[in-house]
């Protein structure tokens, strides 16, 4: 399995209500899943959480079958470096040029040497540009990051992600500054790079249709705790509708939602 959480959450200092409380699931190499949910439900903090960037406070995460916050900090370095985290506004110093940014998704497995080089003169430029190609940015190779759009700069961010090699793939509302054409066209890619891979995809979306037509696996969030856990044909119009609004969610028979933290973690084998 390659995340695991038991009963974990997240308490911030002078906070009214956890960040995440009681959280329970499991998610199998390969698998594809959308969070979804109101903002503030703690979609952002869960891919921290799995991304191994945020310590809960309570409970316990398992990556790769190993549990990051017990191993030493070198260890624990070479476990993130299995997983690409790209949040929703990528750090991209402005002046930076478009190859250079996307190749930053090389350094964990480069050296400090050829890293600090590529500063000078891209180690791989091809593999900027085809990565480029993916999302129709193949012109902006050289371009300077603060003359791209708002949506260029997502995708980049998603080209970054292509020339990784992590097995965890946590995407932060890759969509938000994108037409609707582009979000299907990005989300395919990702959703293609992840299958050729067998690496997870945990994609956070606004988008709910989306998520309902292309994700087999969808998580409901709210007030920081899982509200359903399901496959996209149980989800119903009425589930949605109770997450957004507050109300109580009935899961459909047929799915393992409810009270999660009383059941086995989903995809764990006894």
């Amino acid at each position: 399995m390659t995340f695991a959480l038991r009963g974990v959450g997240v308490r911030r200092a002078g906070a009214v209500r956890p960040a995440l409380s009681e959280v329970t699931l499991g998610i199998e190499a390969g698998e594809q899943v959308a969070l979804i949910g109101p903002s503030g439900a703690g979609k952002t903090t869960l891919l921290h959480v799995l991304a191994g960037a945020i310590q809960p406070s309570d409970g316990e995460l398992s990556a790769f079958g190993e549990l990051p916050w017990q191993l030493p900090h070198g260890a624990r370095h070479a476990l993130r470096s299995r997983i690409f985290l790209a949040p929703q506004t990528p750090p991209m110093p402005p002046r930076q040029r478009v190859v250079t940014a996307v190749l930053a998704g090389c350094l964990p497995r480069w050296g400090f040497w050829k890293s600090l080089a590529s500063l000078i003169r891209p180690a791989a430029p091809d593999a900027a540009f085809d990565a480029l190609a993916r999302f129709n940015l193949q012109d902006k190779l050289y371009e300077r990051v603060d003359r791209l759009s708002g949506g260029e700069r997502q995708r980049c961010g998603m080209a970054r992600l292509l020339v990784s090699d992590a097995s965890a793939l946590l995407v932060d509302e890759p969509l938000s500054a994108l037409d609707p054409t582009l979000s299907r066209q990005t989300l395919a890619v990702l959703q293609q790079e992840a299958a050729t891979r067998r690496a997870v995809l945990v994609c956070s979306l606004h988008q709910v249709e989306l998520a309902r037509s292309l994700f087999p696996r969808i998580i409901g969030l709210r007030d920081g705790q899982v509200v359903f856990d399901a496959a996209r044909e149980a989800v119903t119009d009425q589930m949605i509708d109770a997450l957004y609004h507050h109300a109580a969610v009935t899961p459909a028979p047929e799915t393992a939602a409810g009270d999660l933290s009383a059941q086995p973690v989903r995809g764990a084998r006894c």
